[in-house]
Protein backbone atom coordinates (compact mmCIF):
# COMPACT_ATOMS: atom_id res chain seq x y z
CA UNK A 1 0.00 0.00 0.00
CA UNK A 2 1.26 3.19 -0.64
CA UNK A 3 1.65 5.95 2.04
CA UNK A 4 -0.73 8.07 2.32
CA UNK A 5 1.30 11.30 2.54
CA UNK A 6 3.00 10.49 -0.93
CA UNK A 7 -0.49 9.76 -2.26
CA UNK A 8 -1.56 13.31 -1.64
CA UNK A 9 1.62 15.17 -2.55
CA UNK A 10 1.21 12.92 -6.03
CA UNK A 11 -2.73 14.22 -5.87
CA UNK A 12 -1.37 17.65 -5.17
CA UNK A 13 1.20 17.48 -8.24
CA UNK A 14 -1.51 15.85 -10.70
CA UNK A 15 -3.96 18.80 -9.31
CA UNK A 16 -0.83 21.29 -10.63
CA UNK A 17 -0.44 19.57 -14.01
CA UNK A 18 -4.23 18.96 -14.44
CA UNK A 19 -4.60 23.33 -14.19
CA UNK A 20 -2.10 23.33 -16.94
CA UNK A 21 -3.58 21.11 -19.33
CA UNK A 22 -6.66 22.53 -18.66
CA UNK A 23 -4.86 26.30 -19.99
CA UNK A 24 -3.11 24.45 -22.95
CA UNK A 25 -6.57 23.15 -24.02
CA UNK A 26 -7.81 24.69 -27.13
CA UNK A 27 -11.36 23.61 -28.35
CA UNK A 28 -11.36 25.21 -31.39
CA UNK A 29 -8.16 23.83 -32.22
CA UNK A 30 -9.43 20.15 -31.66
CA UNK A 31 -12.57 20.73 -33.50
CA UNK A 32 -10.49 21.67 -36.72
CA UNK A 33 -8.67 18.61 -36.71
CA UNK A 34 -8.80 16.57 -39.92
CA UNK A 35 -9.98 13.15 -38.55
CA UNK A 36 -9.65 12.04 -41.92
CA UNK A 37 -5.68 12.72 -42.92
CA UNK A 38 -4.61 11.62 -39.16
CA UNK A 39 -3.84 7.88 -40.26
CA UNK A 40 -1.28 9.11 -42.75
CA UNK A 41 -0.17 12.20 -41.04
CA UNK A 42 -0.39 11.58 -37.11
CA UNK A 43 0.85 15.06 -36.64
CA UNK A 44 -2.87 16.29 -36.54
CA UNK A 45 -3.31 14.71 -33.52
CA UNK A 46 -1.51 17.25 -31.44
CA UNK A 47 -4.03 19.27 -30.41
CA UNK A 48 -5.70 16.27 -28.97
CA UNK A 49 -2.39 16.37 -26.29
CA UNK A 50 -3.85 18.53 -23.78
CA UNK A 51 -7.03 16.78 -23.97
CA UNK A 52 -5.76 13.68 -23.30
CA UNK A 53 -3.50 14.98 -20.61
CA UNK A 54 -6.59 16.76 -18.85
CA UNK A 55 -8.37 13.49 -18.37
CA UNK A 56 -5.45 11.38 -17.06
CA UNK A 57 -4.02 14.17 -14.63
CA UNK A 58 -7.89 14.60 -13.49
CA UNK A 59 -8.24 10.87 -13.17
CA UNK A 60 -4.59 10.38 -11.46
CA UNK A 61 -5.87 13.07 -9.57
CA UNK A 62 -8.85 11.82 -7.76
CA UNK A 63 -7.23 7.94 -7.62
CA UNK A 64 -4.32 9.72 -5.60
CA UNK A 65 -6.31 12.13 -3.65
CA UNK A 66 -8.87 8.79 -2.87
CA UNK A 67 -6.17 6.40 -1.75
CA UNK A 68 -5.00 9.32 0.56
CA UNK A 69 -8.33 9.78 2.32
CA UNK A 70 -8.58 5.96 2.79
CA UNK A 71 -6.23 6.76 6.04
CA UNK A 72 -6.01 9.82 6.93
CA UNK A 73 -9.03 12.45 7.95
CA UNK A 74 -10.71 13.60 5.07
CA UNK A 75 -10.51 17.19 6.29
CA UNK A 76 -6.77 16.88 6.42
CA UNK A 77 -6.46 15.48 3.22
CA UNK A 78 -8.31 17.68 1.70
CA UNK A 79 -6.88 21.08 3.37
CA UNK A 80 -2.98 19.71 2.46
CA UNK A 81 -3.77 18.90 -0.92
CA UNK A 82 -5.69 22.12 -1.55
CA UNK A 83 -2.52 23.80 -0.09
CA UNK A 84 0.47 21.69 -1.92
CA UNK A 85 -1.53 22.07 -5.24
CA UNK A 86 -1.88 25.85 -4.63
CA UNK A 87 1.58 26.65 -3.71
CA UNK A 88 2.87 24.25 -7.00
CA UNK A 89 0.97 26.29 -9.15
CA UNK A 90 2.43 30.09 -7.62
CA UNK A 91 5.56 27.98 -8.35
CA UNK A 92 4.97 27.07 -11.62
CA UNK A 93 3.73 30.72 -12.07
CA UNK A 94 6.44 32.31 -11.22
CA UNK A 95 9.44 29.80 -12.05
CA UNK A 96 8.40 28.71 -15.65
CA UNK A 97 5.66 30.77 -16.93
CA UNK A 98 8.00 34.11 -15.60
CA UNK A 99 4.57 35.69 -13.79
CA UNK A 100 5.92 38.55 -11.80
CA UNK A 101 6.78 37.37 -8.12
CA UNK A 102 5.67 39.64 -5.28
CA UNK A 103 5.55 39.20 -1.79
CA UNK A 104 2.14 41.23 -1.85
CA UNK A 105 1.12 37.47 -3.85
CA UNK A 106 2.86 35.33 -1.54
CA UNK A 107 1.11 36.75 1.31
CA UNK A 108 -2.52 36.08 -0.09
CA UNK A 109 -1.30 32.82 -0.95
CA UNK A 110 -0.50 32.26 2.45
CA UNK A 111 -3.80 33.29 3.49
CA UNK A 112 -5.85 31.02 1.53
CA UNK A 113 -3.55 27.77 2.56
CA UNK A 114 -3.80 29.51 6.32
CA UNK A 115 -7.65 29.21 6.21
CA UNK A 116 -7.88 26.19 4.23
CA UNK A 117 -5.89 24.50 7.03
CA UNK A 118 -7.71 26.62 9.54
CA UNK A 119 -11.01 24.53 8.24
CA UNK A 120 -9.36 21.27 10.05
CA UNK A 121 -8.88 22.75 13.38
CA UNK A 122 -13.02 23.29 13.41
CA UNK A 123 -14.95 20.65 15.24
Amino acid sequence: MINPWFALFLASFMEVCWTYSLKALNMQRIREVDWAHTISQPVLLLPLVPLVAYVAFGLANVMFLSLAMRELPTATAYAAWMALAVVGIKLVDVLYLKQPFSWLSVFYTSLIIAGVLGLRRLP
